[in-house]
């Protein structure tokens, strides 16, 4: 019966596989002059490095919560796709600043600025480092299953794949999306093979397990106070969210689509093949009758061994291992490319210098270094690596959710962006997992310092280089001075002047009046210094200051210049956004109403006028 059901199931994988490459364009096409991917091709290239943390991630979880992991894997793969469609919609926000991939760099750098940005700059690197690490040690110790290995020769064997990985990048070979494939389609193979047999060799103990997972998980968030079953909660997603690692991904890769709408493809795509995938290998493994501490380090690769024999796990070893060291190369690419996108930014071109093979050799041989180092610090210890990777990965989350909670409150729905998701559901996703965060800080101290360290290490590096070498300082000394303005405004001898407060492109064109400027507040940025509409447009920059404080801020330069000489009659447009929707407008307009305390001898006028509209 298992021989019939098998060979059916590889008989249609094989028409289905067939099928598929016969495709034209089912990973790659022409548009426009260059090639772009296909979600299917983005979906793939992420879904191995998802798919190779199922090779330590549900030992990892047993490890912390027992068999409480198959249950809270499977609710963290629900949490990971409502997270999926923050990211979602974060690749249409960088779409329509013309902001192309980078990812959580790009768009804190968008929301926060260019210091607070290093922030997800340093937590992203140290995701990639972990994940290179990680996924090293756990390749060695996949094929261990088969040759047993001290742990110095699992050091050893984990920087030789480093190593080998990163001269592979140096002389300039790296996996396309094609190759990739094929290796996608041999795990396919393996691992519905595996999940059958799985199925099929379901017997009372296990659904015993099942059942008992089930009990344990609802004593858990049920029996106690409602703080307590919270922290229950959290702390067990916690040690869960590690099963799928390399979410973000995806958003690095969209400038490699032409649209947003293939990123969420992609991520659907994943829901529907690694988030169902990863819950029901964990489900199967640990409900089996295995000694999990003897096997930590190759649960699944010793679980298919007892289905189908050794050359079974032979297959599944394999596969283990060359997935893993597909997400070593991911992290290489991933890091090389996120460091040429911030060496650009920034003027380090000295260190994106490429070889005759067009390969940013410097950025591969420090990455290396670096990983070779953690290695070392962790001595090679997947429990330890693993404690890292889940503190990097939840901060990249956090920095995400809350950056997306920021944009939406300044720029509401009114940008005509087309996907948006509730505003309630990103502050809850925030909370639980800032809980998450917090919670495995506390847990694992060692963790926690070694994270902490090799972070606070590139926030220093990226403060030091940010305040001296920011972009923004070119677009803000071309932005205008309050004295330019107070310098105009003394070419007229008229009894009062007037100040009108505009959104860009807003000034009016047909009044030249020497008692009247228009002000325009621009961000360095995005869109950079706009331009100038009329010799009375004055476009200033907004920095570290709100906008209220920089309003202030131009009222009190006025003031000072000439408030006892002149009538100064301030005006602000009428704020047609909805207040629900923006709530900074609500917010800003509460602002205003103090500007009559603070200036009594102003004058102040909120119009609309259609000109302005």
């Amino acid at each position: 019966m298992k021989i019939l059901i098998l060979t059916l199931l590889n008989s249609g994988l094989i028409v289905l596989f067939f099928y598929l490459l016969r495709q034209r364009n089912l990973l790659s096409y022409h548009h426009g002059g260059r090639i772009w991917l296909t979600f299917l091709a983005v979906g793939v290239i992420t879904l191995m490095d998802q798919f190779s943390s199922i090779f330590y991630a549900p030992a990892e979880a047993h490890r912390f919560i027992g068999l409480s992991a198959i249950i809270f894997i499977a609710i963290t793969s629900l949490l990971v796709r409502f997270i999926s469609t923050r990211l979602t919609e974060i690749a249409e926000i960088l779409e329509h600043h013309k902001l192309i991939g980078g990812g959580v760099y790009s768009f804190s750098y968008l929301v926060l600025g260019p210091m607070v940005s290093f922030v997800a700059v340093s937590s992203i690197m140290v995701d990639y480092v972990l994940t290179a690490c990680i996924s090293a040690v756990s390749a060695v110790l996949n094929a261990a299953s088969f040759f047993p290995l001290d742990q110095q020769t699992v050091i050893i064997m984990a920087l030789g794949i480093i190593w080998a990985v990163a001269v592979l990048n140096i002389i300039g070979i790296r996996e396309n999306a094609r190759f990739t494939f094929m290796i996608f389609i041999g795990a396919t193979f393996v691992i519905l093979n595996l999940i059958v047999s799985g199925l099929l060799h379901l017997d009372s103990w296990s659904f015993a397990q099942l059942h008992l997972a089930a009990n344990q998980t609802i004593k858990t968030v049920t029996t106690g106070s409602v703080f307590k079953n919270y922290g229950n909660f959290i702390s067990s997603t916690a040690f869960c969210i590690l099963a799928y690692s390399g979410v973000e991904s995806v958003l690095q890769t969209a400038g490699f689509v032409r649209s947003w709408k293939e990123i969420r493809k992609a991520y659907w795509f994943l829901f529907l093949t690694v988030g169902m995938v990863t819950p029901l290998v964990a489900a199967l493994a640990l409900s089996s009758r295995i000694d999990f501490t003897a096997h930590e380090g190759d649960l699944v690769t010793y679980y298919a061994t007892m289905l189908n024999g050794v050359p079974f796990g032979l297959a599944v070893g394999a596969i283990a291992s060359v997935t893993l060291a597909l997400a070593v190369n991911t992290a290489f690419v991933a890091s090389s490319e996120l460091m040429e996108r911030v060496a650009h930014r920034y003027g380090f071109f000295w260190l994106i210098a490429t070889n005759r093979r067009h390969s940013l050799y410097r950025i591969h041989i420090s990455s290396a270094i670096f990983f070779t180092i953690i290695i070392f610090l962790t001595m090679g210890s997947q429990a330890e690596l693993a404690n890292m990777y889940a503190l990097g990965l939840l901060a990249s989350f956090c920095i995400n959710m809350g950056s997306l909670i920021l944009y939406r409150y300044f720029k509401g729905k009114s940008e005509g962006i087309t996907y948006s998701t509730s505003r309630f559901g990103t502050l809850l996703l925030f909370v639980i997992l800032i809980s998450c965060f917090v919670f495995l800080a506390i847990d694992k101290p060692h963790a926690t310092m070694l994270w902490a360290t090799v972070t606070g290490v590139m926030l220093l590096l990226g403060f030091m280089i940010a305040k001296k070498r920011s972009p923004e300082m070119t677009q803000i000394e071309h932005g205008d001075k309050e004295m330019e303005m107070i310098l105009y405004f003394a070419e007229s001898e008229a009894p009062e002047v007037h100040l009108f407060f505009r959104r860009s492109g807003e000034a009016d064109k047909a009044h030249h009046k020497k008692n009247e400027a228009y002000i325009t507040f621009y961000s360095p940025r995005v869109g950079g210094l706009p331009p100038k509409i009329a010799p009375n447009h004055f476009r200033f920059p907004l920095t570290k200051m709100s906008l209220y404080h920089r309003i202030v801020g131009i009222l009190r330069v006025v003031e000072y210049e000439m408030g006892e000489e002149r009538k100064v009659v301030v005006h602000f447009g009428w704020p047609l956004s909805s207040w629900l929707d923006r709530m900074s407008i609500g917010v800003m307009v509460y602002s205003l109403m103090r500007l009559p305390r603070l200036f009594p001898d102003f004058a102040f006028d909120i119009q609309y006028s259609k000109s302005f509209s």
